[in-house]
């Protein structure tokens, strides 16, 4: 299950989305804002675009290989958007398996495959009150009456 939310993540909810008691093992990843510096400004939030019907098929895709790569019972992954103060969760995955290896496997397949597939971007606000997209801005939605 691929998730895109602009509300707070719930880490209690989120890991209570699969009771099977197949299962021996759950593997969390929580990734969360940080306060960081970024040439020497202090980033103080963030804001997540993402092309959302490619973010949701990309993001679902992903699940399916994971759950057809590795022998696990169930995935999911939640990506919040909008703007995100520090500390916030920006992304949350928990894999379920019957073993520890094959959690840990999935996984990390799904936290890279999502960094590296999903259309999401990110601009950093600073406490100087700049701000600047990273790794460029996100391409306007053109009509095509």
């Amino acid at each position: 299950m691929f998730i895109l939310q602009t509300s707070p993540i719930d880490p209690v909810k989120a890991k209570n989305m699969c009771h099977d008691p197949a299962n021996g093992a759950v593997v969390i990843f929580e990734g969360m804002v940080r306060a960081d510096k970024h040439q020497d400004r202090v980033v103080s939030e963030l804001l997540y675009i993402a092309d959302n019907p490619s973010c949701m098929a990309e993001g679902e895709k992903i699940i399916k290989e994971t759950l057809s790569q590795f022998s696990i019972t169930q995935a999911v992954c939640i990506q919040r958007i909008g703007q995100l103060r520090i500390t916030e969760t920006a992304i949350w995955i928990g894999v379920w398996a019957a073993h520890r290896d094959e959690a840990f496997k999935g996984c990390r397949y799904i936290i890279e495959e999502v960094k590296k597939r999903l259309l999401i971007w990110k601009k950093e606000f600073y406490t100087d009150g700049s701000n600047t997209w990273i790794h460029g801005a996100p391409k306007p939605v053109t009509s095509h009456e």
